[in-house]
Order: C-alpha cells, then sequence, then structure tokens
C-alpha cells in the first residue's frame, strides 16, 4: 500500500449540473442531491415569454432550491444557470414590439443578477425549439431514448401539414419514401406523429394544434437567414453591452437539429454561424453553449475543434450523444456511446477549465449537465413529464462522465508533474 501522504488531490474542470423543472418535476431536489450534482439548471416556467423575471419570484426559487423546508438546512445545491430566458417570437422576427420586448428582458437579466445567477442559456430557433419524431424509440438495450427520423418528420410535413412548397425541400427518393411510410400509418399512428413534433414550442403551454402551428409557419414567411440573423445581431447589440455591466454571460444554444426544417431557418447550427455569433458583438457576455447532441447530428460539425476555436467563449455545457443513421435521421445513445467522440470532447473541456485556471479566470469551473436520459429500470413504469428527463438514464450518464472527466484530468495533471 502506498504512503496516503504522497497521494495528490484532484479538483474537477467542470461544475457537475442537473437541469430541475421545478415543484412539479417527479425529480426531486433530493433526488439531484444524491446524484451528486452541485448546479441547478432551472427557470421560471410559469412565467409567460416576453414578461419580467420579477426579483421576490427569482429568490423564492432560489431559497426552494438550496434551503430544506423541514429543517431549514442549507442544500449543497445552487442555482446557477438559467435555462431558459426564451427570446419572444417578436424579438426573433424583428417586429414592432421587439424595443418593448428587449428592454423587459434586460430587466430580467438585471434582476437575475440582483440575485447573484449570473449565467443565462437561450436560443433563437424559431417556433420549435427542439423536434423529435419519436419520444418512445426502443434501444437496443430495451430502454427508451429519443428519434428524429427524417422520412417521418417529410412525411408529416407533406402528408399532414401539408404545407405549401414543402416539396421544394426533399429530394424525389425522400418525398417517395415519405409518402410509402404515410400510406402505413393508422390514425393513431398520425396523431402520435403529430403530437410527438408539436411539443417542443416554448411556451405555448401543450402541444399545438395544425392550425395553431401553420400560423406560426406563416408568420415567418418571408424571413430568410440573412434576415434572421439581422434579428439575432439587433438583440445582441442591445442585450450584451448591458449584461457585460452586470456581469451576465448569455450562452446561445445551437440549433436542434442543425439544419433547417419547415421551412424555418437556422442561423446556430455551424462553425462558422458559431464564428458569425461571438463576432457580431465580442464581449465576454457574448457566448455559446456547447450541446453535443445538437451539433453532433450533423456529421461535418468537429465538436472538438469548435471548443478548441470557441473555449473562451463557453459559458455552458450539454453533454449527450447520438447515433447518426443517415439521411439526418439520429437517435439519443447512450453518453459515452454513439457518433459523437465524448472521450476527446470531455479532454478538450477539461484542458479549456485548465487553461482558463492558469490565466486566473473565476469561471473556470464550467457548468455541465448530462443532457438527457433513456427512460430505464423503474423509469420505464413512471409517466415522465418532461421527455428525455427522466432520473435514472441521467443518473447514469452523470457517472459515466464524471468518470470520465476524472480520469482525464488525472491523466493530464500527472503528467505536468
Amino acid at each position: 500500500m502506498g504512503d496516503s501522504a504522497h497521494l495528490v488531490e484532484f479538483s474537477m474542470a467542470l461544475l457537475q449540473s442537473w437541469r430541475w423543472y421545478g415543484p412539479n418535476d417527479t425529480v426531486s431536489l433530493d433526488d439531484i442531491e444524491q446524484a451528486g450534482a452541485t448546479g441547478i439548471v432551472h427557470a421560471l416556467h410559469h412565467v409567460p415569454v416576453g414578461e419580467v423575471w420579477e426579483v421576490k419570484d427569482i429568490q423564492a426559487r432560489q431559497q426552494l432550491i438550496e434551503e430544506k423546508e423541514e429543517n431549514e438546512t442549507e442544500r449543497n445545491l445552487k442555482w446557477v444557470v438559467v435555462e431558459s430566458l426564451n427570446v419572444h417570437e417578436s424579438i426573433k422576427k424583428g417586429l414592432g414590439e421587439r424595443d418593448e420586448l428587449i428592454e423587459k428582458y434586460i430587466i430580467s437579466l438585471k434582476n437575475l443578477a440582483k440575485s447573484g445567477i449570473k449565467i443565462v442559456c437561450y436560443n433563437f430557433m424559431p417556433v420549435l425549439d427542439w423536434t423529435r419524431t419519436s419520444l418512445d424509440f426502443r434501444y437496443k438495450d430495451g430502454s427508451k431514448a429519443l428519434r428524429f427520423d427524417s422520412i417521418a418528420l417529410a412525411a408529416f410535413d407533406l402528408c399532414i401539414l401539408n404545407r405549401k412548397k414543402a416539396e421544394s425541400d426533399y429530394s424525389e427518393s425522400m418525398i417517395d419514401e415519405a409518402k410509402s411510410l404515410f400510406e402505413t400509418l393508422s390514425h393513431n399512428d398520425i396523431e402520435l406523429l403529430t403530437n410527438n413534433i408539436l411539443q417542443g414550442v416554448p411556451g405555448s403551454g401543450g402541444v399545438l394544434s395544425i392550425y395553431e402551428f401553420k400560423t406560426y409557419l406563416d408568420s415567418y414567411r418571408g424571413i430568410s437567414k440573412i434576415e434572421l440573423r439581422s434579428n439575432l445581431d439587433y438583440f445582441l447589440q442591445r442585450v450584451i453591452p448591458e449584461a457585460e455591466k452586470i456581469g451576465i454571460k448569455l450562452c446561445c444554444h445551437p440549433d436542434d437539429p442543425p439544419f433547417d426544417i419547415f421551412g424555418l431557418p437556422r442561423i446556430v447550427s455551424t462553425e462558422e454561424d458559431l464564428n458569425l455569433l461571438v463576432n457580431s458583438i465580442k464581449s465576454p457576455s457574448n457566448g455559446i453553449t456547447i450541446c453535443t447532441g445538437s451539433l453532433g447530428p450533423n456529421p461535418e460539425n468537429n465538436i472538438t475543434k469548435i471548443i478548441d476555436r470557441f473555449g473562451k467563449n463557453i459559458h455552458f455545457i450539454h453533454l449527450r450523444n447520438i447515433q447518426r443513421e443517415g439521411n439526418g435521421s439520429f437517435h439519443e445513445s447512450d453518453h459515452l456511446d454513439g457518433s459523437v467522440d465524448m472521450h476527446s470532447v470531455m479532454e478538450a473541456l477539461v484542458k479549456e477549465s485548465i487553461r482558463r485556471e492558469g490565466e486566473g479566470r473565476e469561471d473556470f469551473q464550467i457548468p455541465f449537465r448530462p443532457d438527457h436520459g433513456h427512460q430505464m429500470l423503474d423509469d420505464l413504469d413512471k409517466e415522465i413529464l418532461f421527455h428525455g428527463y427522466s432520473a435514472i438514464g441521467r443518473l447514469r450518464g452523470l457517472a459515466e462522465l464524471r468518470g470520465l472527466e476524472l480520469g482525464i484530468r488525472k491523466s493530464i495533471e500527472i503528467g505536468c508533474n
């Protein structure tokens, strides 16, 4: 046995965090604490998009997160990241009321800063902020996962939604496959596919109807990628200087999936998109959220290279893996098994943390969370309110990622001694 006095103490490079949906979440704060996470990723979901987050509401939620009611002792939990302070659709579309909405957004940022919360994740995806065609795809081990089937999406677009000019977005072979698939669908299959796709609407309070979704799509008619990017620049030019004054770091989440759907433009899908974003206004407050599961479906996205290039701009991290199936389809795989080289990604993130620590940056311990998780074991028999956010699958993911990070950190630190 070696002398314990010679053991080296290792610190973790990343802050282990967990998304919590609030008091109605079936995964409790006690569960999260037992999982070993210390950072909470949260939002005031009850506040309508575009309205101000008041200090009293923020701090009431902080108290709920950080204190145990029964004995008022402090939890080993802290609300460290807001996900998401959603950007109103009128800002994305550049409508007349956007200045008033941006001012409300800035007030919310100031109220968060007063409460000590300094990282805010947002996205600039039109209408949908995530899209899947199946929420209970049977993974190879029998657990349930989320899946995006490009042919099923095309079948919905062409044959259920009946979107105008939709055929121009697909190849002839995809159109044929989509129409053939549609012919096999029962009424219940069609209803399920529709509900699955129309769940990813922020602030909607539920699943949109076909009519409501068409109305949303029509409101974006004529808005190109150039115009959408211009509207993002307009938002950032007004928000980032104020965020910098109060020490808030905004981080834009990539598009999910990282390509155009339903004729809607996507402008945060590639390395070049991220480059345009961080250079639209150069500031430590203008950053990005690295999401391996959102960038990963595009095989041209080298996520390790992206981390190396934009390391100083990364304020928040989502780690999950996907398995590409070809033709744009993918399913969510185990965290360490899939098309994303998670070892390479984690090594790049650990090195970025070490670099920051060497520079004396206070934000060297970057918050990450295990993004999504399979529905497995006892959770298979439970109703999951938030798809992808069951307890056991994320617990497994956090444990795997924690071990991967520690092994990489140790190998780097030992190599430097």
